[in-house]
């Protein structure tokens, strides 16, 4: 190359596609879901139900960005994965009954699938193509906004609007946001086949084998031990706490700040120490916040909790997604497609082991044991990946 291209605008657009369909997509339901609720739209059994239709949305959303995993496939679908997320918003806003927001909620989980996947993805093949594939992780920048984005949305507008209207500020907000996210990221300069990597050898079409499929195994407890500290940490909060505490409503607002500074750091890290040692630190790290919880009182364990988990799960999603191209450069997309979807099968299982746990009269808190243990798993398979720098 005779020159190096600029990186920022690149990364933003990543970034700002990430923020409309994690953060005005999939997040912004949980600070709604309340007041949902309380407007008499929903039940919280019905919201409950609603949540799970969209995580299986997501994992639809994975599988075909498995099937269309190359860079010319990529191209021709992420534009109408954004459409139909944007669609699903807009008719959010005229989402009377709960059966209609359940299915607008799983397109919409289908698009957030599938960007969530493609976009990282395509970003990630134009930086190894320039020698810059370690700048990946700041893409998921988004993310962290996007949460907080999110919650500022839904309490500025309380008061102004009621029911189904609360979902306007979060489907207006990604009408430009998607559109010039779009428009910089059709601009790059890529070939429609991913390269082969080292031409003297032919590469491998499995996706599993010696290398990955420690990976694999280790990235399904990533899935299953972070999801139930995201979706059931406020819920703690208010039962473990005195009333009246900061963390009943401000343990989400302890995550997402905690977010922030993730990508930055695990991308350094990764770069300073290699993402495979980077990925062992950010499962003991979450292995501990969910321990926090669980062995110290009250207060004291859900704010490490809030900070460990918040500060390093997009950590472990961008370690995890460039350590599987550096083990396999042929197939990068096709990896970061199947590792997502997995992430998507284990994050749908635990909420549901978990009613099981608590039907047979288990506590929530207990549950997070399975958490713990997930966690455990990941970071144990880690230790059989292979060493690449």
């Amino acid at each position: 190359m005779s020159h190096r291209p600029a990186l920022f605008p690149v990364l933003l657009a990543g970034a700002t596609l990430l923020l409309v369909v994690h953060g005005l997509g999939r997040f912004v339901y949980t600070p709604l879901l309340p007041w949902l609720v309380e407007d008499g739209l929903l039940s919280v059994q019905q919201g409950a139900s609603i949540a799970s239709w969209n995580y299986l949305g997501y994992l639809i959303g994975a599988l075909l960005a498995l099937r269309w995993h190359r860079v010319a496939q990529i191209r021709r679908s992420l534009p109408w994965a954004l459409a139909l997320h944007l669609l699903s918003a807009l008719l959010q806003t005229q989402a009377q009954s709960p059966d209609a927001l359940a299915a607008l909620r799983l397109a919409n989980g289908i698009a957030n699938g599938l960007v969530f996947v493609q976009a990282p993805s395509l970003i990630l093949e134009w930086l190894a193509r320039h020698q810059r594939a370690s700048s990946s992780g700041l893409v998921y920048l988004g993310v962290c906004v996007g949460l907080i984005v999110s919650s500022l949305l839904v309490s500025l507008s309380d008061g102004l609007l009621q029911g189904a209207e609360r979902w306007w500020p979060a489907a207006l907000l990604s009408l430009p946001l998607a559109w010039w996210g779009w428009r910089q990221l059709a601009k790059l300069d890529l070939p429609n086949e991913t390269p082969a990597g080292d031409p003297a050898t032919a590469p491998s079409g499995r996706l599993f084998d010696r290398a990955s499929t420690p990976l694999f195994l280790s990235y399904a407890g990533a899935g299953m031990g972070y999801i139930l500290p995201m979706t059931f940490l406020p819920m703690i909060a208010r039962l473990q706490v005195e009333p009246g505490d900061f963390l009943i409503d401000g343990s989400w607002l302890v995550v997402a700040l905690s977010t922030l500074p993730s990508p930055w750091l695990w991308n350094r890290l990764g770069v300073r120490l290699g993402d495979d040692i980077a990925l062992r630190l950010s499962y003991l790290m979450q292995l501990l916040g969910v321990l926090a919880v669980l062995l110290l009182p009250g207060a004291s364990g859900i704010l490490l909790c809030a900070v460990l988990v918040g500060g390093t799960f997009l950590g472990t999603v961008l370690l995890t997604q460039r350590l599987a191209r550096t083990l396999h450069p042929h197939q990068g997309p096709r990896l970061s497609a199947a590792l997502i979807a997995l992430y998507g099968l284990t994050q749908l299982a635990a909420p549901w082991l978990t009613s099981l746990w608590m039907g047979v009269g288990g506590s929530l808190h207990s549950a997070f044991w399975l958490g713990a243990g997930a966690l455990l798993w990941g970071l144990l398979w880690m230790l059989a990946v292979p060493r690449r720098r």
